[in-house]
């Protein structure tokens, strides 16, 4: 399993679609953002649920941490049947967001990478991007990483996606 954390618009999407095309075997990939997505609109603008502040702030109560719960148990379960995952997350509370990971994955390998981005690169990326909150990315770009213990990190700020991806592919055994 690999576990990408950074910030919005650092890149992780973009090294998770290039992992997927350079890994030899079939690597499902899961964003956290897909999690969201998924559920109902009341919970994307509850104290519950999960926020987005006008400057890019982003809070999250109880419900959301029920369901985000479940979904990383159900991550770690794919991965424990033998499915190599790619997983694509932004550690807002940093150490204790890996903490969660890590315990619903005992036993599972992991590779856990680290993605930064200049803040101000990656604050120009979410506003070519157009779909996220003004504030999102620069607010996270440090934030995510406090406290994260990594075995790789790589810097999409002056490298591409692909490169990354070359980089952590030959950390795979």
């Amino acid at each position: 399993m690999i576990v990408l954390n950074g910030g919005s618009s650092s890149g992780k999407s973009g090294i998770a679609r290039c992992l997927q095309a350079v890994l030899p075997d079939p690597w499902p990939a899961f964003e956290v953002d897909t999690l969201i997505q998924a559920m109902p609109a009341s919970m994307r603008a509850s104290d519950a649920g999960i926020e987005f502040a006008p400057d890019g702030e982003v809070k999250v109560g109880p419900e959301f941490r029920t369901l985000e719960t479940a979904w990383i148990e159900g991550v770690a379960t794919m991965a424990r049947a033998g499915a190599r995952v790619v997983v694509d997350e932004v550690f807002l509370g940093g150490a204790a967001s890996q903490q969660r990971w890590q315990k619903a994955l005992g036993g599972v390998r992991v590779l856990w990478v680290g993605v930064r981005c200049e803040s101000a690169v990656a604050a120009a990326r979410e506003v070519a991007r157009g779909d996220r909150v003004t504030g999102m990315a620069a607010s996270q770009a440090d934030v995510v990483h406090q406290g994260v213990i990594y075995d790789l990190e790589v810097d999409t700020t002056r490298s591409d996606s692909m490169e990354c991806a070359r980089i952590i592919a030959d950390r795979i055994e």
